[in-house]
């Protein structure tokens, strides 16, 4: 099972190309794409996004958020905050979703870096 970031989902709905659309591609053929609820809340507060494309973001599926979630991503953050590492608290709810449900992360963004050295997170970067 693989999530997707905001960063290279972004770029999957403007048609770009590259390793992480060739990714989230296959992963979309096999069924095994997860979109985290973080990311959806952030894509669709896009108030130009069309109806069409938040039509179809509700059927890529989705994980519940385990209990204690919130307090796990709390420690999360902190520990790399300690660090003087960038750790925004959007990027930490998704490494914090992802790492609970052992999800490799597709993205761009090359500041969730910062989360591999606090937990089991694994990422797809381009």
């Amino acid at each position: 099972m693989m999530a997707i970031d905001t960063s290279s989902l972004v770029e999957f709905l403007k048609g770009s190309q590259g390793g992480d659309i060739e990714v989230i591609e296959d992963a979309l053929d096999k069924n095994i794409l997860i979109l985290p609820p973080i990311v959806l809340s952030e894509i669709i507060s896009d108030p130009k996004l069309s109806l069409d494309i938040k039509k179809t973001l509700q059927k890529i599926p989705s994980l519940p958020i385990e209990d204690g979630f919130w307090y796990r991503a709390g420690i999360l953050r902190s520990k790399v905050i300690e660090k003087k590492r960038k750790a925004r608290l959007g990027d930490a709810l998704i490494a914090q979703y992802c790492i609970d449900h052992s999800l490799t992360l597709i993205t761009r963004y090359v500041d969730f870096k910062s989360f591999l050295l606090f937990g089991k997170l694994k990422i797809s970067l381009f």
